[in-house]
Formats: structure tokens, sequence, C-alpha cells
């Protein structure tokens, strides 16, 4: 159970100044949003807590902790939820969204009838949670645009006790927050700015859509995730590496750009030629981020590289002195833990969601047999201990997959009609 120290405000303000300035050290939308959801609840001891941003003129669920339903730092399926609320006043997220001020709620099911809005209890006949208290506040850029609503559920005492959230920590809470906002907005920014590089790759390639690439990134942080939890790493470590991996695992295959059309978009199966032709995007892409300038940088370079790599040898590009001279040469093929970790991740990754997805060429694979696939390859092609991380999370998997389905789209022919 997370704990609340007994200190003094001030002290308390300064710890909360302090979880401030550690957000500026993340990169990306879905660690930022842990790292507040974290900090929150510990600032007001909340059990649960979740987060919704503003899309589309709606709300859209985006995070969530909860230490009674979930273990400790695991992952679970219910991080993938598909769901948006409207913005109205006749839900409590909406109602603060649509009124930018905070609500608190001592009893989720004593609302005093004359309210709008009304506490929802799907959710806990589904989980069997009970929600008693809640507090929830907007969270809101410069301009004092709400850009999302954040909702901490069941106060406790030091004993566990459910209680109503003290007006201090009604207090604390909005100065974490305030300062989290434009935290979250920079994780979007930088969200986005991938999604173009990669929708700039989707123009050669059409298989590389945004879709997928959210889907892969979405299989790499959790199978990440289980594979660090299985090692016993410590946790400050495993939320820095799922940060990079979610980003630099989505730009895998943007070295594309530099490969013709001719093959990119061929429908058949490439001839030996053309297939060795295709094997350079992953040069091409290392060479994207060669003067690296972060950590980012570096791993989205190892991955680019490497993610056609095989565990057991004979995959590409191999060893390569300098992927950056104009005389490069592919060598002998990497093997083994010569593969970055976060390589051999993005291969099983990769390989899933390409036997799971529709092709122009082929239909999507049933589930038992692309899991046979990986099975059968675990060795030879995937790495032993990335393997059994994917399938203790299968069922999240199946999760992110629903989450970010491919919207339809037209073939190339009926594009011509």
């Amino acid at each position: 159970m997370i704990t609340t120290s007994s200190i003094c405000s001030n002290e308390r303000i300064i710890s909360v100044l302090k979880a401030t300035e550690e957000l500026n050290s993340l990169k990306d939308v879905d660690a930022i949003l842990d790292k507040i959801l974290l900090e929150s609840r510990k600032i007001a001891n909340a059990d649960a807590g979740s987060i919704f941003l503003v899309k589309d003129n709606q709300l859209e669920f985006s995070y969530v902790h909860n230490e009674t339903l979930f273990s400790k730092d695991k992952t679970n399926t219910d991080l993938y939820m598909d769901m948006k609320i409207p913005i109205n006043t006749s839900s409590i997220v909406g109602y603060v969204a649509k009124s930018g001020t905070p609500l608190h709620i001592e009893d989720a099911y004593n609302i005093d009838a004359t309210k709008s809005y009304n506490f929802n209890p799907t959710y806990d006949k589904k989980s069997g949670y009970h929600t008693k208290s809640i507090y929830t506040l907007p969270l809101k850029d410069f301009d004092s645009n709400v850009v999302g609503i954040m909702q901490l559920i069941n106060a406790r005492t030091e004993r566990g006790e459910i209680i109503p959230f003290s007006k201090e920590n009604r207090m604390l809470v909005p100065l974490f927050a305030g300062n989290a906002s434009i935290a979250i907005e920079r994780g979007k920014m930088n969200r986005e700015l991938i999604l173009r590089m990669v929708k700039m790759a989707e123009l050669k390639d059409p298989t590389e859509t945004g879709a997928h690439v959210q889907r892969v990134a979405g299989y790499c942080v959790e199978i990440y995730t289980q594979l660090a939890n299985n090692r016993n790493i410590d946790i400050k470590t495993i939320r820095k590496n799922k940060d990079l991996i979610r980003l630099a695992s989505m730009l895998h295959d943007v070295g594309k750009v530099g490969i013709t059309d001719l093959i990119l978009k061929k429908p058949g199966k490439l001839t030996d030629e053309e297939y060795s032709v295709m094997k350079w995007h992953t040069v091409y892409g290392a060479q994207l981020f060669v003067h690296t300038t972060s950590s980012l940088d570096k791993m989205a370079c190892n991955i680019a590289l490497n993610h056609h790599e095989r565990w057991g040898g004979g995959g590409y590009p191999g060893k390569i002195k300098d992927y950056n001279s104009k005389y490069i040469q592919m060598g002998e093929s990497k093997c083994g833990k010569e593969i970055p970790l976060e390589a051999r991740i993005t291969a099983l990754a990769d390989v899933y969601d390409a036997l799971s997805s529709k092709r122009s060429y082929k239909d999507p694979w049933p589930e038992e047999k692309i899991l046979k696939i990986i099975e059968k390859d675990t060795g030879t092609h995937f790495d032993p201990e990335v393997s059994a991380a994917f399938f203790q999370i299968h069922d999240v998997i199946l999760a992110i997959r629903e989450k970010y389905k491919d919207h339809q789209k037209l073939n190339q022919e009926e594009r011509i009609k």
C-alpha cells in the first residue's frame, strides 16, 4: 500500500515540486500519464485512479491504476480498454470537463439526486471493486483549456480504511496536476511527431500504418515489462525503458523510405534480388539515428538496425563495421545476446503483428496457428526469454490488438475504380 509520511505541509509541497521535475525526463505520453497517476495517488494515498484525455470533443480513456485489482507494476488488459465518454454533465468526468472545476464525492453510491451527474457502477459490478470516495479534477494547459481529466478513487488511512479525500490533499494534487498538464502536451507532441514519420513511411509502404506501429509498440512495452519483472529488475529502470521502447519501436521500419516503390508496393512475393534490396531498410533506418543525441536515438537505432536479426543466427543485416559509410557491406549475421534486447523484443512483436494482420496478399492467420509458429521458432528466430514473456501476457497482447485495429482500407483496384 502507498503510505503518506506525516511531514509538514511545506515539506509536502517541496516533494510535489520534485515529482514535477521528474516528469521532464519522460518522453512518451503513456509514461507521463503513468507517472502522473503514481505521484497523484501518493499525494492523496488513493487506491486507484484513471486519466482521460480530450480528443475530438470526447474524453478518451488513456491510463489506469488500481492497487486492489492489479498486481503492483504488472501489466493488465484494462489499460487497453477502448472507452470514450461525451463531454457533458451526465457523467462525473464529463461534468468536470464541461465545468472545468474539480469535484469531490464522498460516497459514489449516495450522490444527491438533484445533481445532473451520476456514478456508473458497471465497472464495479464487472470487477468486484467497490468505489466510494472520488476526487476528479481537470488537467489544463497554459491557456486554461481542459486537455484531460484525472480521477482518483478511494482515499485511504494508514490502516487502509476508505475515507473522503482530505482538504489538504485536494489542494496538493492540483498543484502537481497543473504542472503535469504541460508534460502531457509535450508527450502527445512527441508521439505525434513519431506518427508523422510513420505516415511518411506509409506513403511508401501501405502496410506501415499508424495502427500497426501502435500495436507493435504496445506489444514491445508489455513484453519488456513482463520480462523485466521476471528478472526482478527495479521499477525505476523498468519505467525508464518502457518510456524509450514505446517510441523507439514505432520507428522500426522507418528506413523503408529509402526503398523503391516497385519493391515496397509489389503485391506478390519478392524475387531474391528484390529481397536483397529490401534488407537495406534496416541500414537506412539506423542511418537516421547515427548521430545519437539521446538514449531514445540510441534505442531507435538499435531497433531499426537489428529487428530482423535472429536469435539463432541467419538474420540481417549482420555485423557492419560502419553502417554510415558509403561502402557498407552486410556481414555475418548476429545471434543471441549480440542482438540488443530491445531489437529481440521488436522482432517477435513485428512478426506477430504481420501474421495477425490482413495484407493484400493474405488474410490474418488464426491465433492458434500464430502461437504455434512462435513456439516452433523460439530458440531459432526468437529469444526464448522474450517468447516466454510473450506467452505470459497473451491476454494483454490480444487487448492491444483489439484497441489498435486497422481502419478498413480500399485495396489498389478499388481505389482505381
